[in-house]
């Protein structure tokens, strides 16, 4: 399975970036994948590569880059909760800085660089992101409703947009799949974001996944729940293959 390490084009300098793509055909449907906030490394690569493998050309940006290449901070091979508070201390300063303004302004410069990649066929791309990176990609699919045909957030903060989700939703046009974790969301609460969702008009599935932690597709932290990962590519794997042109 072919990959490359590329350099995307931004409006504040070069974000570095990880691409996976089958080595057969010419062309394939493009999926920008934004990280959880520990970026890049070896777990995503290895989510990159299992959602390559089923004829997508993977693209996933370090969306941190303006404070370097990643990893941006040093990450044990396994990111066990004793060492999880002092990490994500490092890394809030980053988040809190990684303003609305920023994810918008990348976001178009991660879809141009995605759609003018040799390998990508035309027509709508998908966008999946997990934890911080499923509200980008929430909203980069509001931000390009003519782009982006399907958006997928896994155990991602949908709410974190306060008054303004709502505002969110009612710009999507994609088909939309959210896997909450057990522990982020109460069913009183999942059930005020489905009728958010269903006042807008979304085409949606929304779902507490059982029995999980925030975090769940994440091999290589204590919340990995096999179950939980496989369902995330039964729920995934079947919406890119009803909402994307194979070429």
């Amino acid at each position: 399975m072919p990959t490359k390490t590329l350099q995307i084009p931004t409006a504040d300098g070069r974000a570095d970036a990880f691409a996976a793509f089958p080595d057969h055909g010419e062309r394939h449907p493009g999926v920008l994948m934004y990280a959880d906030a520990f970026g890049i490394r070896p777990a995503l690569r290895e989510m990159a590569l299992e959602l390559a493998e089923h004829g997508y050309y993977v693209l996933v940006p370090n969306f941190f880059y303006r404070h370097g290449p990643a990893p941006l901070i040093e990450l044990p091979e396994h990111i066990g909760e004793e060492a999880r508070p002092a990490l994500v201390a490092q890394l809030m300063p980053l988040i809190e800085a990684h303003t609305a303004e920023r994810v918008l302004s990348d976001a178009d410069a991660y879809l141009r660089f995605l759609t003018s990649r040799p390998e990508v066929g035309a027509g709508p791309v998908a966008v999946t992101g997990y934890c911080i990176g499923g509200l980008l990609a929430m909203r980069t699919a509001a931000a390009h409703p003519g782009q982006v045909a399907a958006v997928a957030n896994f155990h991602g903060p949908v709410g974190a947009d306060g008054p303004d989700s709502h505002r969110l939703l009612s710009k999507l046009t994609a088909q939309v799949h959210l896997g909450h974790a057990e522990t982020d969301i109460t069913p009183e609460a999942l059930g005020e974001l489905n009728a958010a969702l269903d006042a807008a008009g979304v085409d949606y599935t929304s779902e507490i996944y059982p029995g999980t932690l925030h975090g769940f597709t994440m091999s290589d932290t204590d919340a990995f729940n096999s179950a939980a990962l496989q369902r995330h590519w039964d729920r995934l794997l079947p919406l890119l293959d009803r909402t994307l042109t194979n070429n």
